[in-house]
Parts: C-alpha cells; sequence; structure tokens
C-alpha cells in the first residue's frame, strides 16, 4: 500500500503507544546500573563515553572497534575488565548490557542502531542517525518494535540556550518568524577534520573490512579509516555533521517538522587533500506554515576556512518584533517595536496629489509633540546558561533517564530523520545542481 499522510501518521502513533508500553515493563529502577557498551571508540564515541560514566549509576562493560589501538586505549582509561572486541556482534550477545552508544562512521549508523534495538538494548546513536534517507524509516519502525529508547546525539536539543530560546519563540517575544540564518564556521585543520593518524595503523591491527562494511571495497588506506569524515562512502559531509546540528536547534525551538524545498551550492576551496566533500557549504530550506509557526526560510552556512580563529556559530530568529540569537552559551533577544507610521516617498507627485496625500495622511497620523514619553523602548536581554551547564553532559543525562523512566526524550528516531532528512538531500543537491523538494510529513522525498 502506497505510504500517505495519514496511514503513515496513524500507524506512527499506534506504534508509538505499543513501543512506550513496553519501554515501561523494561525500565530499569533508579538503583540499578546501567551496564553500557561503546561501538566506535574513536574521538566522538570516548568523548561520549567520559560524559556517560560520570552520570551516578552508569557503567561501562565493553568497547568495540576496528582498530586494535583504540581498544588498547579504552583498557587504559576504564580499565582490563572491560570487553574489547572488533566485532559490535559480541556486544550485543551479552545479556548484561542495558545500552549501547553508537559512536561509529556514519555508514554504520542505522545497521548498528536497528541490530541493538533488535538485541534488547536501549541506543544513544551519533547524529547523522543515518547515510542515506533510505535508511531512515527502518530505523523508526525498529525502535517502535522495540519498545526500547533510541535517542539521536545532537546535544543542541538538551542545551539550555536552545531550551530557553524555544520558550521565548512560543511565548510570541519576536512576532511573527519571518526568517532564520544559522551558520557554523571552523578555521582549523582539526575543525576541517584532518585528524591524527596513528604511526602504527596496518592491516594486522585494523578490521579494514569490517570498516568498509557495505562501502565500496578498496586497499587498506589508514587516512580513509582516521579522517573518514572527508569521505562520502562512509561520512555525510559538511551536512550530516553539521548542518543536523543547526537543523536540531532550530527544529527544537520553533517545533518545526521540515523544510519542503532545500537547494545548497558551494565547492572545495582549500582542503584539497584527497577528501570529496566540500568545505563550503550554504543552502536555503523553505519552511511552511504549521500550527507551531509561519512561513519562513532558513539559511544554512559552513565554511572550514572562516578567516576567524577556532569555531564560530549561531542561529539568529528574524521575527515581526525582534530578533534573537541562541547559541550554545546563551540567547540574545532584541526587540524594537514597528514603527506606528508607515512614511511617504511623495516628492515626485504633482504639487496637488501631494497636498491630498498628505491630507489624507495626516488624517490617519496626526501630528504629535515629541516628548519623553513618546520615546519608543527598544530592549535587549541576554540570557546565559550557568557555567556548569554542558550540553553534551546534559544530553547523556537525558538518554539515562529515558532508559530509567521508560519516556523517551523528544530527539528519537523521527525527530532524527526530520532533521537527517534535510541535511542528507543538501548534499543531493550540491551534487546534483538542483532544489531538491520533501514531505515533511511522510519523511519522504517528493
Amino acid at each position: 500500500m502506497a505510504t500517505t499522510r495519514r496511514n503513515f501518521l496513524q500507524s506512527s502513533s499506534a506504534a508509538t503507544l505499543a513501543a512506550q508500553a513496553a519501554a515501561q515493563q523494561t525500565r530499569l529502577s533508579a538503583s540499578d546500573s546501567i551496564r553500557i557498551a561503546l561501538i566506535g571508540s574513536g574521538g566522538m564515541g570516548m568523548g561520549d563515553t567520559r560524559m556517560a560514566v560520570t552520570i551516578p549509576g552508569v557503567e561501562l562493560a565493553a568497547c568495540c572497534d576496528v582498530y586494535d589501538g583504540r581498544l588498547t586505549r579504552a583498557k587504559e582509561i576504564w580499565g582490563s575488565h572491560i570487553l574489547t572486541t572488533r566485532d559490535h556482534r559480541e556486544v550485543l550477545a551479552r545479556k548484561d548490557i542495558d545500552a549501547v552508544i553508537v559512536a561509529t562512521p556514519d555508514h554504520w549508523h542505522s545497521a548498528i542502531t536497528i541490530e541493538a534495538l533488535a538485541a534488547g538494548k536501549h541506543v544513544y546513536c551519533e547524529k547523522p542517525m543515518v547515510h542515506s534517507i533510505a535508511e531512515g524509516k527502518p530505523v523508526i519502525e525498529a525502535q517502535k518494535k522495540s519498545g526500547r529508547i533510541l535517542q539521536i546525539g545532537s546535544q543542541y536539543a538538551s542545551s539550555l540556550s536552545f531550551l530557553k530560546a524555544r520558550d521565548l519563540f512560543r511565548g510570541g517575544a519576536i512576532g511573527e518568524l519571518n526568517m532564520i540564518e544559522s551558520w557554523l564556521d571552523r578555521n582549523s585543520a582539526l575543525g576541517a577534520w584532518q585528524y591524527s593518524i596513528p604511526p602504527d595503523a596496518s592491516p594486522q591491527n585494523v578490521d579494514w573490512d569490517r570498516f568498509l562494511g557495505k562501502a565500496p571495497k578498496r586497499p587498506f588506506e589508514p587516512v580513509r579509516l582516521f579522517r573518514w569524515r572527508n569521505y562520502n562512502d562512509y561520512g555525510t559531509g559538511l551536512a550530516g555533521d553539521l548542518f543536523v546540528h543547526l537543523f536540531t536547534g532550530i527544529h527544537t525551538v520553533t517545533g518545526a517538522l521540515g523544510p519542503t524545498r532545500v537547494f545548497a551550492t558551494g565547492g572545495l576551496r582549500f582542503w584539497k587533500d584527497g577528501r570529496d566533500a566540500p568545505d563550503v557549504m550554504l543552502a536555503v530550506a523553505d519552511y511552511p506554515r504549521t500550527e507551531s509557526h509561519p512561513e519562513f526560510t532558513l539559511s544554512l552556512k559552513v565554511n572550514f576556512v572562516s578567516g576567524g580563529s577556532g569555531e564560530s556559530f549561531g542561529v539568529r530568529f528574524v521575527g515581526s518584533e525582534g530578533v534573537m540569537t541562541a547559541t550554545m552559551t546563551g540567547v540574545t533577544l532584541s526587540r524594537s517595536p514597528r514603527e506606528t507610521e508607515p512614511g511617504y516617498t511623495i516628492s515626485t507627485f504633482a504639487q496637488a496629489v501631494q497636498e491630498q496625500f498628505l491630507k489624507e495622511y495626516h488624517a490617519r497620523y496626526p501630528r504629535t509633540n515629541a516628548s519623553a514619553d513618546a520615546l519608543r523602548p527598544e530592549t535587549t536581554e541576554r540570557y546565559q546558561p550557568p557555567s556548569s551547564h554542558n550540553p553534551h553532559r546534559e544530553h547523556h543525562v537525558n538518554f539515562y533517564n529515558a532508559v530509567r523512566s521508560g519516556k523517551p526524550h523528544f530527539e528519537d528516531a523521527v525527530f532524527g530523520l526530520r532533521t537527517a532528512g534535510p541535511a542528507l538531500l543538501c548534499n543531493v543537491s550540491y551534487f546534483e545542481r538542483r532544489p531538491v523538494h520533501w514531505d515533511p510529513l511522510t519523511l519522504s522525498v517528493v
């Protein structure tokens, strides 16, 4: 049967209720420890695990990676008692593991997530949830069928800055939204994914075939493993790595389900190191009117040679009554009420017409004498989270709270596809040089 908006949403609702019921039956009590495994022990995976084990009751039981050196390092950090393996299936077979962190290269995300859910594990999956849009709905169905928690690892959804921006936006702080500008620029080698390659990497201590997985077969080439984000066979480029963060923040604030059309352009301008992903990308996305927001246009930009230093990030919400800018470190709200008079441009009219215009204009907008009370109020408000707030750690807190309670965080599989889908369409648009249309209700390419 063809998927329509109605039957997709109806089936989704029924399956969600069933999944929530199953999750309630398998939730852990506050006194139970949560034993976790890390699958993909690279920089992000190690960072996720470091955050997770600071949460009371969470303990690491196993680490998995295709490079033996990272397994050695895991034991150095967390102890020789943890299981280490190249094969994620060995981890999933363990009955004493409650949840897994999936922090592999993008092309493994959906397959391992689906296997983990089927094995009864709760899953924290790094963004983007999928390597291709076609992988999205199978992940959604796997989560519903399993009744387990699946949370996508884009920490903007747990940032106090974006949650405060959401409250301000929904309270009408900027009036009616008409556009959003977003950017995430970098100007460093590490920011541009020039990660270090271990000098001992070899076919003997790297499971090269397992790394390749479904990707095209090719001879051992360590740069492709340790700098996988640069290659579309394994990663999703600027759009999948960074646009997803921007989409996540924007959807969290506005409640948007997604755009109906995207167009992207850019190029490989500086980092001509063999990568096939661009280092500059700009995109425009059109959002339809919904109950939560009016029609608006979104612009996104990532530049890996930004001319600045470090990383520059922000989302600027432009409305009829003000402008709100959100970053990971705070929210700035500038409000200026609209002019009460539109003004006029009548100098090219005949004199008699000018006089008639002014008579009618001043009847509608009577002249008033200037006074202190007549000055328009203009305000700028700044909101900053406490210095102790760490959105990355808070996102993990939210995940393990969901595991214990059985109540999923809102950044579940559906939310994950709502952000990954438009981002991956930006790649389609960029490489095919055309606009691409998307249905945010059925989560399908039009």
